[in-house]
């Protein structure tokens, strides 16, 4: 499904961003007061703009308050940041992601409104640090409350060949498989309860924290 997305700063991790939707064929619109970062995007994104977005009249004529996502991606900035996040929750911005700097950073901005708050070196030092010490786990994700959903190889021969319904996760376990990829196939597949878990699988489970934890400590044994 298409939406309309606005990236607002084309830093490394702003254009990382922008490269991603346009990947996936969704219509963008970036901007930058550096023309020469806004030029590189200029023949591929939807519409390239070079503007201040501390100004509110020049969001207001780009119509920011209509897009469905508003990415402020903006860098060491912190004041053009937190301005143009203020500008874009008072322009009736939809979804707002914002990129902090720091905690404290993050704290202004939640207090505006942003709607998700990413802090990229942080995540990434997290996911990196979870790696070494866990292998297994090959992706992490947390959300909003205290829901995970965990991506790792299932390791302990006990649930081999056999049924997502004879292992019955949801009751054993609390959490439940929401993709599976096995060995001998490209990409991931959504299960169902006849699905045949097999050596070198590699399951998606969402679940509370805590049992997702647990499952963890079980299937990679």
């Amino acid at each position: 499904m298409k939406s309309n997305y606005a990236v607002i700063g084309l830093g490394l991790f702003g254009s990382s961003v922008v490269n991603t939707l346009l990947e996936h064929d969704q219509e963008v619109l970036v901007i930058d007061k550096n023309e020469a970062r806004v030029n590189s995007f200029r023949d591929i994104a939807t519409e390239a703009i070079v503007a201040d977005t501390q100004n509110e009249l020049a969001l207001q004529q780009l119509g920011i308050g209509n897009f469905d996502n508003v990415f402020v991606t903006i860098g060491t900035d912190l004041e053009a940041s937190i301005m143009t996040t203020l500008i874009c929750k008072d322009l009736g911005v939809k979804h707002l992601v914002c990129k902090a700097e720091n905690a404290r950073h993050a704290q202004v901005l939640e207090k505006l409104g942003a709607d998700e708050i990413i802090q990229p070196e942080r995540d990434m030092g997290q996911r990196i640090a979870l790696h070494v010490m866990e292998p297994k786990i090959l992706n992490d994700l947390k959300l909003n409350g205290q829901l995970s959903i965990v991506e790792f190889e299932l390791t302990n021969s006990r649930f081999f060949n056999r049924t997502l319904k004879d292992l019955n996760f949801t009751n054993r376990y609390g959490i439940s498989v929401i993709a599976i990829s096995h060995a001998d196939t490209e990409g991931a597949a959504i299960p169902n309860q006849a699905t045949l878990i097999e050596q070198g699988d590699v399951i998606t489970i969402i679940g509370t924290l805590k049992d997702v934890e647990k499952f963890e400590e079980v299937a990679t044994k």
